[in-house]
């Protein structure tokens, strides 16, 4: 789950919309069925507050019951895809990402940071990769990935660090880093190299390099990304073979970028 920050002083704040956003998330790929008592544990809610968010919602058409448990319904992803016609970033990142997959035939992916986990916004996919289908809106943990590593580097170090020590950090692999001081020096040596590299760290054989992408006043808005598996290419061999290629795809979308203001 997201971390939320502590509201209750917040005279602005909407305690309603914060618990029902929270209910909504508390459903996933692994969670698509959940009773009233499990969403209230893990939305951190009591019974009764759950209880009627979920009926709150499937009144309005974004939950339904199914033999007593709850779903959510596609009307849920009006939500995603506001943020999608809203924001410029997916239609900027798309094509280039598109571009980049053709030229070298290997996956390519672009992705923002949200708290702990890397979201991904444009996608182009050569073959299958990973085990775990990816597309817009998928969502993996920050710490073990390289789009992730290279988002956590561009915050400031003590938000960085914060949001290592807040985060899971669960081993999906016998070589997935998860203590916080391994981190924070992968981290150090990203922000002085500029790009990431893991090597099996979030599934066996896949290994992937990324680079940040600014905008106009250089601030890191996204993370692009090539992945491939290691029977193709060594960990190691990865900058040699594709660093080239992401800065130049880096270099290009920076005009692109409008500063905010």
């Amino acid at each position: 789950m997201p971390p939320r920050n502590d509201a209750r002083t917040d005279r602005d704040f909407m305690a309603g919309l914060g618990k029902g956003l929270s209910v909504i998330e508390c459903f996933d790929e692994e969670n698509v069925l959940l009773s009233v008592s499990a969403v209230a544990a893990r939305a951190r809610l009591s019974r009764a507050a759950a209880r009627r968010c979920l009926l709150t919602l499937q009144r309005l058409g974004y939950a339904e019951l199914d033999g007593g448990l709850y779903r959510l319904t596609p009307r849920v992803l009006r939500l995603g895809f506001a943020y999608i016609a809203s924001n410029e970033l997916p239609d900027l990142l798309q094509p280039r990402v598109d571009q980049l997959s053709g030229e070298i035939h290997e996956s390519c992916s672009a992705s923002i940071l949200d708290g702990d986990e890397i979201v991904y916004i444009a996608r182009a996919a050569t073959k299958r990769i990973m085990t775990v289908a990816l597309g817009i809106g998928a969502r993996l943990p920050a710490t073990c990935t390289s789009m992730g590593r290279v988002l956590l580097a561009s915050l400031d170090p003590d938000e960085a660090a914060r949001r290592i020590a807040a985060a899971p950090r669960k081993a999906f692999t016998p070589r997935t880093m998860t203590r916080e001081e391994d981190l924070l020096r992968i981290l150090q040596q990203v922000r002085q190299q500029g790009y990431c590299v893991t090597d099996q760290e979030l599934e066996i054989g896949l290994v992937s390099i990324a680079v940040p992408i600014q905008n106009t006043a250089g601030k890191t808005v996204a993370a692009l990304n090539i992945g491939t598996q290691s029977a193709r290419f060594a960990a190691a061999d990865l900058s040699a073979r594709f660093l080239t290629k992401l800065k130049a795809a880096q270099k290009d979308l920076r005009p692109l970028i409008k500063s905010p203001g």
